[in-house]
């Protein structure tokens, strides 16, 4: 009857105490969320946000869980049971905590990268890294609290790794040039690239093992990392993402090229401003061939990123027709002259 009593009197403390941590922790829960909503609505940062997101999910559980290891001081148990339970619950917690931190820390650098590239991509690769590291620390401290001698441990991760980094060279070399890609910053997901094997489009995402890369076709063109960081690249985001349109246009030799170029300017600027919404450049008219059938020169205008480069030389190929049809500027087309044979014998 003492065993029977004991194990009631046990199973109602342990059932109010989980009863009545799971109660409070929805009341600080929603403190928690009504305290510090209020103060992150009068930041522009995204970090509070993400914070405030991660822990409000897991103070239940937390509360919960301090809870049980409160109550498990009060209940009439075995020393080896209360022992037990003690550890089981500190691992749930570092558990939970790990959880949490891998959480925040993965979110904070889509934050982070998202911030500096203005608009927001992923990079599994760096949010891949950074999770990983803080689970490995947290089951090393879990072995830790299960008085689990983490040396062995090690001993074995260093010859085990030192084996599996000899069977997967390719595979790591993969991966350390992806960290070095995106620790050299030359290369972020968002960037439009152009290699030397002629592959271009928008960088999508850096993985472990490869860098996506999304053609104007709309297709993936997947590539290693290590092949990309010993690639020759064009990266037209770098410095910035203006860039340079150039067309060449031919005029006849009977053409007032001060007219010409007053012409050109004209139609340059409003395309420029009219597509490319671009006023602070002045664009660039340069003569530069007595050819054939013209007086060839080159126009150089702006666009405000590489896509926008062929619209802009569309618009601008089609006014400037316009404008010199207006303006009576010719634009020559080869005109060869034949002399047949015997044509000018007499019957």
């Amino acid at each position: 009857m003492r065993i029977d009593s004991q194990l009631i009197q046990n199973l109602i403390i342990f059932t109010a105490a989980i009863t009545a941590s799971w109660i409070g922790g929805i009341i600080v829960r929603r403190w928690f969320e009504w305290s510090l909503h209020k103060f992150a609505k009068k930041t522009s940062w995204k970090w509070d946000d993400i914070v405030i997101e991660a822990l409000s999910k897991i103070i239940i559980q937390w509360a919960v869980l301090l809870g049980l290891l409160t109550t498990n001081h009060f209940l009439d148990l075995p020393s080896a049971v209360k022992i037990s339970l003690d550890k089981i619950l500190h691992v749930l917690v570092i558990a939970t905590v790990t959880w949490a931190i891998s959480r925040i820390c993965s979110e904070l650098i889509r934050v982070y990268l998202g911030g500096i590239q203005e608009e927001p991509h992923s990079t599994s690769l760096l949010v891949s890294f950074s999770r990983w590291i803080i689970i490995i620390v947290g089951a090393l401290m879990i072995l830790q609290t299960l008085n689990i001698s983490i040396t062995p441990v090690l001993t074995t991760l260093g010859v085990g790794g030192l084996a599996v980094a000899l069977a997967l060279q390719g595979t790591l070399a993969n991966l350390f040039s992806g960290i070095l890609i995106i620790a050299t910053k030359q290369i972020n997901p968002g960037d439009f690239v152009k290699l030397d094997t002629g592959d271009e489009g928008y960088v999508t995402d850096i993985t472990w093992r490869n860098t996506s890369i999304r053609t104007f076709s709309n297709n993936t063109v997947l590539i290693p990392n290590s092949k990309l960081a010993d690639a020759v690249i064009t990266n037209y985001y770098l410095p910035h993402k203006e860039i340079a349109v150039r067309v060449s246009v031919g005029v006849s030799y009977d053409s007032d090229l001060d007219k010409v170029e007053e012409v050109t300017k004209e139609v340059a600027v409003e395309t420029m401003r009219d597509i490319a919404h671009i006023t602070s450049f002045e664009p660039l008219i340069r003569f530069h061939t007595f050819n054939d059938f013209s007086i060839d020169f080159t126009v150089i205008m702006r666009a405000g990123e590489v896509i926008n480069l062929y619209l802009v030389q569309h618009e601008f190929i089609k006014r400037l027709h316009k404008r010199y049809a207006m303006e009576k500027i010719e634009i020559p087309f080869p005109i060869r002259t034949l002399h047949m044979k015997g044509t000018d014998r007499q019957g």
